[in-house]
């Protein structure tokens, strides 16, 4: 199947393949082009915007969304993280897609998807094939422990009186047919919920897929589902599934039908048409690896809070207003001691002069003034967490604000390893504990 692969915040553009790539463009069919100029006008989506570029009327992929966009014809777009583009080294969309596989695992909806088998995969395969491919085996482990039934409730004119007879119905329709009893009854049936949605998802997962082995899957389960209907009615059918102790092994297949029946992504394409757009929003993702990753490597003293919201900025009529949440919070005994923000930004080391300050937003330090005046009352360490790539290694000098009392460090973190980086003063080493899987270190992590 057709596709491109991009970054964020790559524009396309409509061009024949074989124009140049002018001012730095990358080029689609016409049909696709204006299927997503037609969304970004529609509004509505927030990973589009229209533009101008080198002369040519250009669509782009906004930053701080990865995932895929299908176009109706089924053009596969792959917007991959930009760290990917950011980090030097061959093979840098198959390492980038293999990382943000890694990332999303840390989101609890996403916890299921089998990491290391996905992460082979998506060395060779668009991230759409490998969304495909983990719903398929998730399906398939389901069916080699067993569809499950259920009794239904059945009314039915029947020849053999089974149940409990419906006298008034019995009466009114068989005066003149004596052979048959107007029964209510149970009936052991895997017509349930559960079954109808795995069902309707591998139809339309193989109307999806373009992957041979994906192909034959598919159509194997959906013979083995053959006698069960799909689900008219997927929301509601959703609201009465059961995952029991005995339907445990339904919760992967069925997150992933979730995904893929009502277009759970944290974002989707607009428009009727079959046309998903399985987005996700990099920041949540970044802030849930963080947390993941940092919450087991803590010392034995401290917890930590996600998205601690206790305080808000200001007090109107008795309510607070403008709730405070710092995205990590690290306590010790119920008290504060030292709040964490995560950004999905990249910095530069080399861009530390006045004007460029490493490519910091002014606004990132008046939020971590808040949280430190709230929840630190204005005395202790603070930390904003950006993810490290080639030109962001090593933690930066501390910032201090004024009046004296609070601090401020700007520390990478590296994906690849699940690896804080701290400073060299050791001023941050107490929270962390030595016998953690990921061993924490004051010195930069080995280029990725």
């Amino acid at each position: 199947m057709a596709g491109i692969t991009i970054y964020e915040f790559d524009a396309l553009t409509a061009c024949p393949p074989s124009a140049p790539n002018a001012s730095g463009l990358r080029a689609v069919p016409k049909p696709v082009f204006d299927w997503l100029e037609a969304q970004a006008l529609a509004g509505g989506t927030a990973w589009l915007r229209l533009m101008q570029k080198g002369g040519r009327r250009a669509v782009q992929a906004l930053g701080g969304y990865a995932g895929v966009i299908r176009a109706p014809d089924g053009y596969q777009i792959e917007v991959l993280p930009k760290i990917g583009r950011a980090t030097s080294g061959d093979q840098a969309d198959a390492r980038a897609r293999q990382l943000f596989i890694r990332m999303l695992c840390c989101l609890a909806r996403f916890r299921h998807i089998q990491t290391e088998s996905a992460c082979l995969k998506a060395a060779r395969m668009p991230l759409l094939e490998v969304f495909i491919g983990e719903f398929l085996r998730a399906a398939e482990r389901v069916v080699k422990r067993g569809l499950r039934g259920d009794y239904v409730a059945r009314r039915g004119n029947v020849f053999a009186l089974r149940g409990k007879l419906q006298m008034a119905a019995h009466l009114r329709r068989n005066l003149c047919q004596r052979d048959r009893f107007f029964c209510e009854f149970d009936e052991f049936s895997s017509d349930r919920p559960e079954n109808r949605l795995l069902h309707s998802a591998l139809r339309r997962t193989l109307s999806w897929t373009a992957w041979p082995a994906h192909q034959q899957l598919a159509r194997e389960l959906c013979f083995v589902f053959a006698q069960i209907p799909q689900s008219a009615q997927p929301a509601q059918d959703f609201r009465r599934t059961r995952l029991n102790r005995s339907m445990a092994h339904y919760t992967s297949a069925l997150a992933w039908a979730r995904l893929i029946l009502q277009n759970e992504s944290p974002l989707i394409g607009a428009g009727g048409h079959d046309a998903p757009s399985l987005l996700f929003p990099m920041a949540e993702i970044f802030e849930a690896c963080v947390a993941r990753h940092l919450k087991r490597q803590l010392a034995p003293p401290f917890t930590l809070r996600v998205q601690a919201g206790s305080h808000s900025l200001v007090r109107h009529r008795e309510q607070g207003w403008f709730r405070l949440k710092p995205d990590l919070l690290i306590q010790q005994s119920g008290e504060n001691r030292l709040v964490l923000d995560t950004k999905w930004k990249l910095l530069d080391n080399a861009r530390g002069n006045s004007e460029d300050k490493y490519g910091l937003s002014q606004a990132d330090f008046y939020q971590l003034h808040a949280y430190g005046q709230t929840y630190l009352k204005g005395q202790g360490d603070m930390a904003l967490i950006y993810p490290k790539t080639d030109a962001f290694r090593q933690a930066l000098p501390v910032f201090e604000f004024q009046p004296p009392g609070l601090r401020l460090w700007v520390l990478p973190f590296c994906l690849e390893h699940q690896q804080l980086i701290l400073p060299d003063c050791g001023s941050l080493d107490c929270f962390w504990s030595r016998s953690a899987p990921f061993q924490f270190s004051s010195k930069p992590a080995p280029a990725l």
